[in-house]
């Protein structure tokens, strides 16, 4: 039995517990799917002048924005696995949509809880299993859909039968969740972690019908690389003589043989060449913005109800997207691609009580980062298990010591959505360096019908692509149309990057010891 000293000690214990709880800071983490940086005014890109994020640039203007935020692996699950590991793709073992992630592998939300945080997630979750170390969740299944999307709700039944419809479109559907949970969440006592996270703007850029005349009327600005880049590229991504451009890459022009957005929008056949290449990108942006229009103004309604809540100033608030999306860039749509659009991610950070209002860091993080940071803002110690790092010295303005000069990518299908071939690389501040290995990790899956093609009742097969480098100066070319890698002016940077290379593939354990086919063709083409 428990005496009354001890029950006593209990009862200060539990009330020293509480204050600590309510004095940590509530967090909130606001998630997008595939908003690119050029389609969020305070990263200035060539949308810029469209405002189509007016919401999301005055939370940059209390905050910090990170100008080199970058993701590991550009598809929705294994980076959306990253960010909740705080793992690369190998060590988490999510490497493509294909295996679900372990409820003993959703650290982020279970170390919130163990500091005394009430937790919850809302909207797109993208990672197949249940999200049990959440004290509630609210969920699409899978992708979910746009419109009267049905959601996995905990107290609902057991998943995954636990659904729950809803009227309405998703981004709207998804805020009014966020906010009624934290209307009636059940212990006010505590601090909270939120992750709210739309489906928007992913494909295919179902709006809401109020943003039907939205941007109706303009012309909106084109990448020039959409049209001409002679310089960008390898045998990898074009093939000999450009032999394989028909198949490698769903296009915005009629480039692709299949996959491409002449014909998903149905581009009339009096517009040709590059008349129908920009009617059909005039048509994707234009939905693709619309989509952005509305998570804007939702997260603006949603700041709105913190405000009149006083929730707003006691509150952590990330914004971040789970991957970038080409806009038209180099003639490609969707993601994967360690191109810049593709690769850079939107992180904005708004903290008072130690980050500067209207700062912006230049610092390169990445997605591994992520949970390790909010971890250690909530008073956590860090996992040894993470192999990303805290960015809260970035947040005050400092780079910590020892911090990293280069981040490591590798895109782990092949072949298998949208045409893209396997590759991994490593981002610097001012090069990138991309090998195009061009094998799926999987050989169960080479042979198999390409899913872009044969949704297109097309028979091409997911087969080998040749293996090339590709080296881009970014300080002088930011657009990434002229590769250099054969320059012999650039031959010391390649050698320097491809030990980095390697030294990062050890570090994280990406290497192809498990793949000996794909670490053949690494070790045959290393020093071509």
């Amino acid at each position: 039995m428990i005496n009354y000293k001890q029950l006593i000690f209990l009862i200060v214990l539990n009330s020293v517990f509480l204050v600590q709880a309510q004095k940590r800071p509530n967090i909130i983490y606001i998630m997008t799917d595939d908003h690119a940086t050029t389609a969020i005014g305070a990263y200035q890109g060539r949308l810029a002048g469209l405002n189509p994020s007016p919401n999301i640039d005055k939370l940059a203007s209390e905050g910090m924005l990170f100008n080199n935020c970058y993701v590991t692996n550009s598809i929705c699950s294994p980076s959306r696995a990253t960010i909740i590991t705080g793992q690369y793709s190998q060590t988490n073992r999510i490497l493509d949509f294909s295996r679900p992630i372990d409820a003993d592998q959703q650290y982020l939300p279970e170390e919130m809880q163990k500091l005394g945080y009430e937790t919850a997630i809302i909207g797109k979750w993208h990672l197949h299993s249940e999200p049990i170390p959440f004290d509630f969740y609210s969920v699409l299944p899978g992708q979910g859909k746009y419109h009267n999307p049905e959601l996995l709700e905990k107290g609902a039944g057991d998943w995954p039968d636990n659904l729950v419809k809803n009227v309405g479109h998703s981004s709207d559907v998804i805020t009014d969740k966020a906010i009624d949970w934290l209307t009636n969440r059940k212990d006010k006592e505590k601090p909270f972690f939120l992750m709210y996270q739309f489906k928007a703007p992913h494909d295919m850029f179902e709006y809401a019908e109020r943003y039907e005349a939205y941007l109706a009327n303009v012309k909106i600005p084109e990448p020039e690389n959409l049209y001409t880049q002679p310089n960008w590229g390898s045998e990898a991504t074009r093939g000999k003589n450009d032999s394989l451009r028909m198949i490698i890459g769903s296009s915005v022009s009629n480039r692709h043989n299949h996959a491409n957005y002449v014909k998903t929008f149905q581009v009339d056949s009096t517009y040709v060449g590059d008349a129908a290449t920009s009617e059909s990108y005039q048509r994707y942006l234009k939905k693709y913005l619309r989509c952005v229009k509305g998570v804007d103004d939702n997260i603006g309604r949603f700041f709105q109800f913190l405000k009149d809540n006083d929730l707003y100033e006691n509150t952590i608030i990330v914004y971040t997207t789970d991957q970038g999306m080409m806009l038209g860039e180099h003639d490609f749509i969707d993601k994967r691609w360690m191109y810049e659009e593709s690769m850079r991610m939107p992180l904005i950070i708004r903290y008072p009580d130690i980050v500067k209002a209207n700062s912006k860091t230049d610092v390169i993080v990445n997605n591994t980062d992520f949970a390790p940071t909010l971890i250690d803002l909530a008073g956590g110690k860090v996992p040894d298990k993470m192999q990303g790092k805290s960015m809260a010295e970035i947040l005050e303005g400092k780079t910590p010591k020892g911090w990293r000069t280069a981040t490591y990518y590798r895109y782990w299908l092949h072949m298998t959505h949208h045409d893209i071939p396997g590759h991994f690389g490593i981002r610097t501040d001012r090069y990138k360096l991309i090998f195009f290995y061009g094998r799926h990790w999987d050989l169960n899956e080479e042979g198999k019908q390409s899913r872009t093609w044969l949704k297109e009742g097309a028979s091409n097969k997911v087969v080998a692509t040749p293996p090339a480098w590709e080296l881009y100066d970014l300080e002088k070319d930011p657009t990434e149309v002229n590769n250099v890698y054969a320059n012999p002016a650039y031959s010391e940077v390649v050698k320097e990057l491809k030990l980095e290379l390697e030294k990062q593939r050890e570090q994280y354990n990406e290497t192809d010891i498990n793949y000996p086919h794909i670490q053949k063709i690494v070790d045959d083409n290393w020093d071509k």
